[in-house]
């Protein structure tokens, strides 16, 4: 492969793609798209469905099946390194049948808690296959979760914390007033004690969007139940809130 361009297509919402991301989508003769299985068919449909809407030339998809991990294991880190050698194993693979320009789609931008760029920094130190890569930004989640709920993240002079699930149940440092958490399976946010409002979004910038807000305690178990039916309905769930301390 000569190039690769990873692109960031924003939170699932079509007109989040930018102008920039389909200028760059129309340079990419292959589309390299990662499945995780049948039941997440649908994140698939959506990615192709952008490339039905904003391709004008031939291009190619090339799917690659993402190998499974442990989603809870005793030793995250270790876990999650060696995924992301079996992952660059397989795109080193897919990489070298290609000739010309590459694409990756990613979901929202891929600073945020996405794999991608580790995976291509890895398969280039590996050695064998060598190309360029560039970068496009795009809508991140949690952009879309605050333009949804029509808030500000941070308040006036103060930081906004970003952070995960599995890190909001350890604690958040001392002084934090305003977190963003993502990557959530457990409703972590059902453990904070004392004064807070949430705002909680679902499938952001998609047909099924749900968003639930107001202050904790009244409604806690009402994310907890809403996002458990919205799970056992789809087979998958993506979602992202803030919590911020009155």
């Amino acid at each position: 492969m000569r190039e690769l361009l990873v692109i960031g297509i924003g939170a699932g919402d079509p007109d989040q793609v930018t102008v920039q991301a389909i200028k760059a989508m129309n340079r990419a003769e292959v589309f390299f798209v990662i499945g995780k299985g049948a039941e997440k068919q649908d994140l698939v449909d959506l990615r192709t469905g952008i490339l039905d809407e904003h391709m004008r030339g031939d291009y190619r998809i090339v799917d690659i099946v993402d190998p499974p991990r442990d989603r809870t294991p005793s030793d995250y880190e270790g876990v999650v390194d060696d995924w992301h050698d079996r992952r660059a194993a397989i795109f080193e693979e897919q990489f070298g049948a290609v000739e010309g320009v590459g694409a990756i789609l990613v979901w929202g931008d891929p600073s945020l808690y996405d794999s991608t760029l580790r995976i291509v920094e890895r398969v280039l130190a590996r050695g064998i296959e060598t190309f360029e890569y560039s970068v496009i930004p795009g809508v991140t989640s949690v952009q879309s979760l605050a333009a949804q709920h029509r808030i500000v993240l941070n308040r006036i002079g103060e930081p906004v914390h970003i952070t995960t699930g599995r890190r909001l149940r350890e604690g958040l440092p001392d002084g934090v007033r305003d977190a963003v958490v993502m990557l959530d399976a457990d409703c972590s946010f059902a453990q904070l004690s004392g004064d807070w409002q949430i705002w909680w979004g679902a499938y952001l910038g998609t047909p099924d969007e749900v968003l639930i807000s107001g202050d904790l305690p009244d409604v806690s178990q009402e994310i907890v139940r809403v996002r458990a039916e919205l799970r056992e309905r789809k087979g998958w769930i993506m979602d992202t809130y803030l919590v911020r301390s009155r």
